[in-house]
């Protein structure tokens, strides 16, 4: 390109509102990078499981990094509002985003419409933590354990329904991927977030619901949910009467909710690996891996391969339960 040409595309650019970052051109790796603080996106509302995560590992990546790593929660559209932030960012590595399994592969399963592509517009860094998936039911629901509920479901097809946090959240889709390898017939109900569904789950109005641990265990340990079976490695201890799926022979259910951290795609590799370490010194902290496992979760801190691959594995799982369940968006 001679410096005319390439003036004129800047120009172009500069004219559209755009910087060549945001419309996918390589960018050049800042030496110094950070010299600025960065924005950390969480795609949810404040106080939910995504949210405490990433405040949790915000300040020691802080202090790893030298530049403060920031905060900002963008809600709405089930995590696709604060998705779109980051893929609209520059590649520079200032704008982050928390990745949820609803935001990389349940979402867009169910999605044709949705505006990116995850297995493209992102460069995973590392996935941060794991959190536990808990099956529960209203105490007044006849059921105690997980194979007395499969027996009256079946009995009584379309009887009993579950909550979820909205159409195409990992509660829903988990779920249906649980529905598919049963044969339950129970109807789904969905809201508008977690919070509600979990309200009227504990309030009787919805007997079942596959939640994030976390925010279902208060209730568990009160007595207001029972909980049937939980999607974890190994037995939970605060749980240690219930089941993982793996147990009950249920093992592709047997899937933890999980929170890491992507870029924009385009990020240079060495600012991509220095998120990387900044994460991994946060990770390393006794009171943030303290702090994480005190909500239920797991932590991780896996290498941007490796996370790579699980995004990619789980997408392709729940287009398969799509598929299989003949899922619409408006179901």
């Amino acid at each position: 390109m001679t410096p005319s040409n390439k003036f004129s595309a800047q120009r172009r650019s500069t004219v559209l509102g755009l910087s060549l970052a945001t419309v996918g051109w390589p960018v050049r790796a800042d030496p110094s990078f950070p010299s600025k603080p960065i924005r950390l996106v969480v795609p949810f509302a404040p106080g939910g499981t995504t949210d405490i995560i990433a405040r949790i590992v915000a300040p020691l990546m802080s202090a790893d990094m030298g530049q403060q790593v920031i905060v900002d929660n963008k809600a709405g559209g089930g995590g696709i509002v604060g998705a779109m932030e980051v893929v609209r960012a520059p590649s520079d590595g200032y704008t982050l985003s928390v990745a949820t399994v609803s935001t990389t592969a349940a979402n867009p399963a169910i999605n044709p419409k949705i505006p990116y592509d995850p297995s493209v517009d992102f460069v995973p860094i590392t996935n941060l933590a794991a959190t536990p998936n808990v099956l529960a039911v209203h105490p007044s629901f006849p059921a105690r354990k997980f194979e007395e509920l499969v027996t009256l479901t079946r009995a009584n097809p379309g009887k009993f329904s579950y909550a979820s946090s909205g159409t195409g959240g990992i509660g829903h889709l988990q779920t249906e991927l649980l529905k598919s390898l049963t044969g339950l017939f129970i109807v789904h109900v969905p809201y508008r977030g977690a919070g509600p569904a979990l309200n009227d789950t504990v309030a009787g109005q919805v007997p079942i619901i596959f939640d994030n641990l976390p925010s279902a265990l208060p209730f568990i340990k009160s007595g207001r949910l029972r909980a049937l079976a939980v999607a974890a490695p190994q037995r939970v201890p605060v749980l240690a009467e219930v089941p993982t799926f793996k147990e009950l022979k249920l093992e592709p259910v047997n899937r933890m909710a999980f929170y890491g951290l992507l870029a924009p795609k385009g990020t240079p590799p060495l600012v991509v690996d220095r998120i990387h370490r900044g994460a991994k010194a946060a990770l390393a902290s006794a009171d943030v891996r303290k702090r994480i496992e005190d909500t239920g979760s797991l932590v991780i801190g896996n290498a941007p391969a490796q996370f790579a691959q699980q995004m990619k594995e789980e997408l392709a799982l729940y287009r398969d339960v799509v598929k299989r369940q003949s899922l619409k968006l408006e179901s």
